[in-house]
Formats: structure tokens, C-alpha cells, sequence
């Protein structure tokens, strides 16, 4: 049957699904347990009545019988991608700390693998499942949250948004996020500090949460700075190297009338340091180049770069940290970690080519 959304404490139990199944409370037990001797017809039976009946084995029954697990699931768009990695190392680490057991989940951003790595970990009695990372937050995402906080609560586990901000302040979901808006108006400071004024946002997304907070950032500070809003140009090209060497390479042919970059994150700043060398030019003296988040290839690039650096691996370990800290906080309860500029050598002065000595 389909799960009762108006309902979302009401727990199905074990007889339930040993009547489903026509089968005796112990026999349910044994099947759903795996760890005794059932007839294979039985099993598939009780496995199907769970199923149906969106059974989740209650975890304090579970961890009597020997059977509970102290396990947190992490639940990434990518591995590869070193901001979701640093995360995820943090939530191990201080999974770790704690004699838990962390299980990472990479999504490749289809909201199904979501949802069915989401149910496993419920099913499998984790009581922390963290989700990381900006998202389009559009009306399948609000009701697909809101059924995974509501499932998980019920089942006395507890959802935790890593990155992003909740839907609802009223799920019962913990939130744990870092100043996007506030990091994207310093570095954009720092840019206009240093004489720039025509400055590019390489890496807009319309709709993820992270980059519209960024890019609120940015148009912030060139307000500040006395700037109209005909002096922003957001480019939107989504995240990554490729996606940054494929518009910076784009927009380079159309105009040079900018003097600095703005990448949405460091690997779009990997790929427009790329096209920029491509066209013949160099960073920083013909063109300014920052980034965000600070990935530890950063300040290995060429030239290293000036970014933001966010705190990806305290975020991962404050999801885990703050969840066990305070299992019983308020729905919507929120806690926001700063960030700080890391100067390098990516930034010079507009005309810096001009003005160095031939």
C-alpha cells in the first residue's frame, strides 16, 4: 500500500506483517531477521507483506536482540568530486570517533537512486541519514524531503540536511550549512579591492540553492561597492572542470570585456584557468581567476588560486556531532559554519599586464 504522508508516526508492526503474510509472529521475525532457517516460499512471502506495508523493523527492538547498528549513511551526488569527498570523510571520521559505522551513497544526482538509497539505510536501522550538497530545490524535491524526514522520524532515525537548507522549517530534519551568500560577497570584495570592476560569475545554476546563495553574494557586493545590476554577468554553466573550460572558452570568444572571474567553485576555476591559457593569456595578469571551497588541489593549480574556503570536512563532522549531540532539537533546527577568503596568487590589479616591465 502507499506510504500515509498525513500519518507519519503511525508505525506498522511486526504482527501486521506476519498477518499480511499469514504467518505466525515468530516465523515474520526469523524471515525478516535472516538469520534462521525459513522455506524460501515463507521468506519471499514476509519479505513482500514488509514491503507492501512499508515495514521498518523498530530499532530498539533491533539493537536487544543483538541486531542494532550505531550507523550514519552519507548520501553524495559524486565521490569524485572533492567537496562531497571532504564531507564525507568528515562524517567518517567522526562516525569513527564514535565507534559508528558510515555507509556513503552517490546519487549521480537522480532524485530515484535518492530515494531507494534512502529506504535501504531506513530498512537497514541507520539512524542518521545525511544528504550533501546544494540541490534545485523545485516541488519534487520539497515533497521527497518532507517524506524522507517523516519516514525516517518514524522510525526513530533523523534526517539531516548537509549544505543545503530544509524545504519546510517545519520537517523534522536537522540542518547544517555554511554561509554561502556571505563567502560569495567577500571574495567578490576582494576582487573589487583590488581595482576590478567588470567582473565575470562563471557557474550559475538557477534554482540550486548553493549557487543562487553565491550568486546573491555577488550582486550583493558590487552593490556595495556602488555598481548598478547591468554590472553583473552570470554565466551559467552549471559546476565543474569541464563545464567551466567549455564557457570560459565560449565567452572568451564572444567578449574580453571583463577583467576577472568569479567561478561558482574550484573545479570551474580549474577548467577557466584552462581555456584562459587556451586563448593565450595569462592569470592574473590579463585575467583575475577565484574560486570556492578551497579543495586541496587549489593551491596546486597554476597560479594557485584565491578562493573560499569552506569548512567541508567540520561540516561533515558537525552533521554527525550536533545530530548526537542534540537528538531531541526542534524541527528546523539550523547551524551555519562560516568561511574566509584564502589569498594566493590568482588576483592582480586590472592593467597588470600593461603596467609589468617588459
Amino acid at each position: 500500500m502507499d506510504n500515509d504522508m498525513d500519518e507519519p508516526r503511525r508505525r506498522v508492526t511486526i504482527r501486521e506483517v506476519a498477518e499480511r503474510a499469514g504467518v505466525s509472529m515468530a516465523t515474520a521475525s526469523r524471515a525478516l531477521s535472516g538469520n534462521h532457517p525459513v522455506p524460501p516460499a515463507t521468506r519471499a512471502r514476509v519479505l513482500r507483506a514488509a514491503r507492501d506495508l512499508d515495514y521498518v523493523a523498530n530499532a530498539h527492538a533491533r539493537a536487544l536482540a543483538g541486531g542494532g547498528r550505531k550507523m550514519a549513511a552519507v548520501v553524495v551526488r559524486q565521490v569524485t568530486s572533492p567537496f562531497y569527498a571532504q564531507v564525507a570523510e568528515g562524517v567518517e571520521a567522526e562516525a569513527a570517533d564514535r565507534g559508528w559505522l558510515c555507509v556513503v551513497g552517490a546519487t549521480g544526482a537522480d532524485p530515484q537512486r535518492e530515494m531507494e538509497f534512502v529506504q535501504l539505510m531506513r530498512e537497514e536501522g541507520a539512524r542518521l541519514v545525511i544528504l550533501v550538497g546544494g540541490v534545485v530545490e523545485d516541488d519534487a524535491y520539497r515533497e521527497r524531503v518532507a517524506h524522507y524526514a517523516q519516514a525516517l522520524d518514524a522510525s526513530g532515525a533523523r534526517l539531516v540536511l548537509c549544505g543545503r537548507p530544509a524545504p519546510d522549517p517545519e520537517i523534522p530534519a536537522l540542518v547544517v550549512e555554511f554561509d554561502n551568500e556571505a563567502g560569495a560577497r567577500a571574495i567578490t570584495g576582494h576582487l573589487l579591492s583590488a581595482g576590478h570592476r567588470r567582473i565575470v560569475f562563471l557557474g550559475g545554476l538557477p534554482g540550486n540553492t548553493a549557487l543562487d546563495a553565491r550568486v546573491a553574494g555577488y550582486r550583493a557586493a558590487l552593490a556595495e561597492h556602488g555598481l548598478g545590476p547591468d554590472a553583473a554577468h552570470v554565466v551559467d554553466c552549471g559546476l565543474g572542470r569541464a563545464a567551466g573550460l567549455r564557457a570560459m572558452g565560449e565567452l572568451l570568444k564572444e567578449t574580453r570585456e571583463f577583467t576577472a572571474v568569479f567561478a561558482g567553485d574550484d573545479m570551474v576555476a580549474a577548467g577557466a584557468l584552462r581555456a584562459i591559457a587556451d586563448a593565450g593569456l595569462r592569470v592574473p595578469e590579463d585575467v583575475s581567476v577565484v574560486g570556492y571551497n578551497d579543495i586541496p588541489l587549489a593551491e596546486d593549480f597554476n597560479p594557485p588560486l584565491t578562493t573560499v574556503r569552506t569548512p567541508a570536512e567540520e561540516l561533515g563532522r558537525a552533521a554527525v556531532r550536533i545530530a548526537l549531540r542534540d537528538p531531541g532539537s526542534a524541527a528546523g533546527s539550523h547551524h551555519l559554519l562560516g568561511t574566509h577568503i584564502v589569498v594566493r596568487r590568482s588576483v592582480a590589479p586590472p592593467g597588470a599586464a600593461q603596467a609589468a616591465p617588459s
